[in-house]
């Protein structure tokens, strides 16, 4: 049964097709479970065979904020060429330079300092450093690989100081965020806050009676300063507070001090970055041609192996990592040309161009979906995961997928449900906004290609939309 709707906007209260005619049965299911969510909802809704035939429609062609589907166009740009990227990908190195030691970061998303590590360490270039001197200098975060471009336009300011919205640079430690623990005092005093010293703490906590927290944490962006506010009860447990990182090049080299120095080592300086400002050279729009070879590195003390890049994808998919996600799109970009959000754009331009997809039908300012500037089409979403379905990777592809009732963002979704791992799909979430687009089997077996967007709900509503859209896909899987 194929059931197309005219593109026009799905918005409450729902009206039928036709005045003369009763709509189909599958559509009134689906305009019931939608009219469910909040009212004044725009809904953009594409259900297609694996080969491209629509199936069903609700504004296919109107263009939605889509949140971390974002992440879908990024991988998949990535995938594409992954062969060539695992080629070029260079893990984190040190290196001295008169009596300095310099920390170079490549893009490398998984480098960690936490206790217990096993791969990809920044111990173990402090152990490179200690066992070629004792005595050094100044300690430098260098993130030139990429140009200076710690978020994409669009990244709203209040998202800056969460872990969510951490700062993207090619030297990148533990996820670029921090965590501190608060535990309860005495009624009426201050709780403990045990973090690390990178940021001053401004505890303005009180404990009170009872089980309930309610701290909120504030920070200029690009302030060392964190002020906490509001109350804990002196019966809770300990809460875990996480923090961003602007200048992840100099939290890293920070780090690498610590462990210098806990390794005997002898730090006379200070810890600095070292940023590559963007210029001119590094937007193809300004330029002609690609962008001027850079000098040849210096030969390093100790360098980190690079890490596959598919165990990546899957990360950034699964978790819906916006870091993992940016730092992607910049690893595509500097494959090819200069490591500009701008040059990652013309890679993942080129790519749509390939699967079919008209310029009208997207537009993206990062790679993770958190810029409210992002706009894609139902259809567009629709266009890539078919052409996705065709390349030799397609399942490799599908298989980064959060699995209904299972894994990632959708473990809590579908559960009891006939799409209860058998929706495999991309999630997204943004104020005001919400996606979910993939692939997913129907009660007859069939594997169908959808591409589901909410947008404009009133505020505390996001939830009800979500549940709208789920229900609907459950009866459209049930129909067919």
């Amino acid at each position: 049964m194929r059931l197309i709707l005219p593109l026009l906007a799905l918005t409450l209260p729902l009206t039928s097709l036709s005045a003369q005619n009763a709509p189909p049965p599958l559509l009134t299911a689906v305009e019931h479970q939608l009219a469910q969510g909040p009212a004044g909802t725009r809904y953009g809704l594409l259900v297609a065979t694996l080969e491209g035939e629509p199936i069903l429609a609700i504004a296919p062609d109107q263009r939605f904020i889509p949140a971390s589907n974002t992440k879908m166009f990024t991988t998949a740009t990535a995938y594409a060429d992954l062969p060539a990227l695992d080629a070029a990908a260079q893990g984190t190195g040190v290196r001295l330079d008169q009596g300095d030691v310099i920390l170079v970061g490549h893009g490398d998303a998984r480098l960690s300092s936490a206790n217990g590590c096993t791969i990809d360490c920044l111990q173990t270039l402090a152990d490179a450093v200690a066992a070629k001197t004792r005595h050094v200098r100044n300690i430098v975060g260098d993130d030139s690989w990429f140009p200076d471009e710690r978020w994409g336009p669009g990244m709203s300011w209040n998202n800056i100081q969460s872990r969510y919205g951490t700062g993207i640079s090619a030297l990148t430690l533990d996820d670029n965020e921090m965590t501190a623990s608060v535990a309860p005092a005495a009624i009426g005093a201050a709780p403990t806050v045990s973090a690390p010293a990178y940021y001053s703490i401004d505890n303005r906590v009180t404990t009170v009676p009872g089980k309930a927290e309610a701290i909120i944490a504030d920070r200029m962006p690009n302030g060392r300063v964190i002020r906490l506010t509001g109350t804990i009860g002196a019966e809770a447990q300990p809460t875990t507070l996480h923090f961003s990182i602007d200048d992840p090049a100099h939290y890293a080299a920070w780090r690498l001090r610590d462990l210098l120095v806990a390794r005997g080592v002898k730090v006379d300086g200070t810890v600095m970055a070292r940023h590559r400002p963007l210029s001119p050279a590094d937007d193809p729009a300004i330029r002609k041609g690609a962008p001027a070879a850079q000098p040849p590195a210096p030969t390093m003390l100790a360098q980190l192996p690079a890490l596959p890049l598919a165990d990546d994808m899957r990360i950034i998919n699964k978790q819906s990592q916006n870091l993992h996600a940016d730092l992607m799109l910049r690893r595509v970009s500097r494959a090819q040309a200069s490591g500009s959000i701008a040059d990652g754009q013309v890679a993942l331009h080129r790519l749509m161009a390939q699967a079919g997809l008209p310029e009208t039908s997207y537009s993206f300012a990062d790679g993770s979906g958190m810029s409210s500037y992002n706009r894609i089409t139902p259809r567009a979403a629709v266009t890539l995961l078919t052409w996705i379905a065709r390349q030799p990777w397609g399942m490799a592809w599908r298989d980064t997928l959060p699995i209904a009732g299972q894994d990632g963002t959708l473990r809590g979704r579908f559960k009891g449900t006939l799409l209860e791992g058998k929706l495999f799909a991309k999630t997204g979430s943004l104020n005001a906004a919400r996606a979910v687009s993939g692939y997913f089997l129907t009660k007859s077996g069939r594997t169908l290609v959808f591409s589901a967007l909410a947008n404009d709900m009133p505020d505390g509503t996001d939830a009800q939309a979500t549940a709208a859209v789920d229900r609907a896909l459950v009866d459209i899987a049930a129909a067919l």
